[in-house]
């Protein structure tokens, strides 16, 4: 009797154990389900309002892995306040008349109803290429980097290192000549293996040190040459269009090329052109003479493009008021040597003003996008600053900028809210018949409010504005307080100014004046962070400054002849085109 007790005691003992055990093993499972739900939650959270500790930890890694990164001021995307929406100031209704889009060559009846088949988003704008250099104008969606590496400014002093002759193109009655405005070349260090595949010289794909400068220029050639001595890297290209923007390189790293003419030739209207940079063929063009515009036949394309990688879309403004955004259907098999294209979803994007007009205000745009997020801020020839949602194609603001604008905007991350730097350009006789009050503006990204304004009243000359044709620079590192822009014809009909301006309030720092300039201004850095600021004049004349107290540090006479064209600067070197048909290699000492 006492065995049978104690054999029934153990097996209560056990069934209460097994009971326990099975409890806890629910309790695991339901936590680990409990868990792996609240991690997809937040994963989903972060991927549509943050994805902030990706984007830092990459920038952490990159910058460790390319020494020759100039050291950047933090900007990353934890706790950025960013969700685009009007004010009664900025309703879109207050300046547009209407928007239509264009799938496919079908216009949709109802806008409402359009959404993106992939989801468009951009990240801060040193995350938008793994290239090694400059891929399009300023660098990068943000529009604010056009440098890449740093200088040691052991002399502070700029040298003439080489040149390369270019040419002219005429075309209906007129004549360009060398590189004009915004004529910003670009520059990239390609991997040896995609060398490889090009059809370079020999020469070029052996030398592992080459930075290729890729330069499409007024006259309808785009050069391929060395930084660092202005020799060919590969034949010349004849397109036979004049190129005055600056063109764009793939950001995925694919030997492709994205530029548009800026205006007509012998050989048709002007377009778009997408080029093989593996043997120069054009693979696809687009643009030209598009029933969807309604500026008519009119089809230039000054505009640098953005291409979102994700979605292997292309982004390309243009002058004839039309917004495409092209699934490229890119296939590259760099093993193979082979590169192709096959455009499936042509969608396009048009609008209409309440004050457009043909004889001014007209429609287009010629400045190069900004993109972050989903959301496109572009300034057109009518005077409106737009906010675009890419995903539905709808305006989500409009700022009036007063005048036709070329300059682009530049986005920038301060304390966790996202901010726009701009200005407009001064038509003859639309504001004025003398003289108009120029805004340099700082402006919410989200709401379009303008948060301060600084003022120059300058001259204009048909064909030939004044005011901002160039865009700002913002200062990093210890220039992070600071912006930099170039005013034309303020002063006198040949004068300009560069003016250093406060982030915060918009105060004048300091001014240097000089012949006017549209080229564009660039901070470059020590390896300590430390800034100066370089740019270059109508009169030919290029400036060195110290980027805190604009001291004159050099000054360099380029050309006998204007610079229009905005430079890059890859390390220690620095090239810019002229519209004296030459382009210059200039090395900082």
């Amino acid at each position: 009797m006492k065995k049978i007790l104690t054999c029934l005691l153990l097996i209560s003992i056990l069934t209460a154990c097994f009971v326990v055990g099975l409890f806890a093993l629910s309790v695991v499972k339901d936590d680990k389900e409990f868990n792996e739900v609240a991690t997809e939650v937040t994963k989903n959270i972060d991927d549509k309002t943050d994805d902030t500790q990706k984007d830092s930890s990459t920038k952490k890694d990159d910058t460790k892995s390319e020494p020759t990164v100039a050291p950047q001021q933090e900007n990353t995307d934890d706790a950025v306040s960013f969700q685009p929406h009007a004010v009664k100031s900025t309703k879109p209704s207050k300046y547009m008349k209407m928007t239509q889009i264009n799938v496919n060559g079908k216009t949709l009846s109802n806008n409402k109803k359009y959404r993106a088949k992939q989801e468009i988003s951009f990240e801060q704008g040193s995350e938008y290429t793994a290239a090694n250099g400059i891929v399009t104008f300023r660098g990068n969606n943000f529009r604010d980097n056009p440098v890449w590496g740093t200088a040691d400014f052991a002399e502070n002093k700029l040298k003439s290192d080489w040149t390369y002759q270019t040419g002219k193109l005429t075309s209906q009655g007129k004549t360009w000549t060398g590189s004009g405005w915004t004529g910003q070349p670009l520059v990239v260090k390609w991997p040896r293996a995609t060398k490889q595949v090009m059809n370079m010289h020999s020469w070029a794909k052996e030398d592992d040190s080459l930075v290729e400068v890729i330069y499409a220029c007024l006259d309808g050639h785009i050069y391929f040459l060395d930084m660092k001595t202005g020799r060919q890297t590969r034949d010349t290209l004849d397109i036979g269009y004049t190129f005055k923007g600056a063109g764009a390189l793939d950001p995925r790293g694919y030997p492709i090329m994205y530029v548009g003419s800026g205006y007509n030739s012998s050989k048709g209207k002007s377009r778009v052109f997408v080029i093989s940079l593996i043997d120069g063929n054009v693979l696809y063009t687009f643009g030209d003479s598009d029933p969807f515009s309604l500026r008519g036949s009119l089809s230039f394309f000054d505009s640098s493009a953005l291409v979102d990688a994700e979605t292997d879309t292309l982004i390309y403004p243009g002058e004839n008021g039309i917004l495409y955004l092209i699934h490229l259907g890119t296939n590259y098999d760099e093993a193979q040597g082979t590169l192709s294209i096959n455009p499936d979803r042509i969608v396009k994007w048009h609008y209409q003003g309440l004050r457009t007009g043909t004889s001014k205000y007209w429609l287009g745009m010629e400045d190069s996008a900004v993109i972050y997020k989903g959301y496109l801020y572009i300034q057109d020839n009518g005077g409106h600053f737009m906010c675009l949602d890419l995903n539905t194609l709808q305006l989500v603001w409009v700022q009036d900028c007063l005048d036709d604008s070329n300059g682009s905007p530049v986005m920038s991350i301060e304390d966790g809210k996202a901010y726009l730097y701009a200005s407009t350009s001064f038509h003859l006789g639309w504001r004025s018949s003398s003289t108009a009050p120029i805004p340099i503006w700082k402006i919410d990204a989200e709401t379009g409010e303008i948060l301060w304004k600084t003022e120059y009243d300058c001259h204009s000359v048909s064909d030939l504005s004044g005011g901002v044709q160039s865009t700002i620079a913002l200062g990093k590192n210890n220039l992070s307080d600071n912006l930099y822009v170039t005013v034309s014809r303020t002063g006198g009909l040949a004068n300009g100014v560069l003016a250093c301006l406060d982030k915060k309030t918009g105060k004048i720092n300091w001014e240097h004046k000089a012949a006017y300039a549209w080229s564009s201004p660039i901070c470059v850095y020590d390896q300590k962070g430390d800034g100066r600021v370089i740019y270059a004049t109508s009169a030919g004349m290029m400036y060195l400054l110290d980027g805190k107290s604009g001291e004159v540090q050099d000054e360099l006479h380029v050309s006998g002849s204007c610079i229009e064209a905005s430079p890059v600067v890859y390390d220690d070197r620095l090239v810019i085109g002229t519209r004296g048909c030459q382009i210059c290699g200039i090395k900082i000492l």
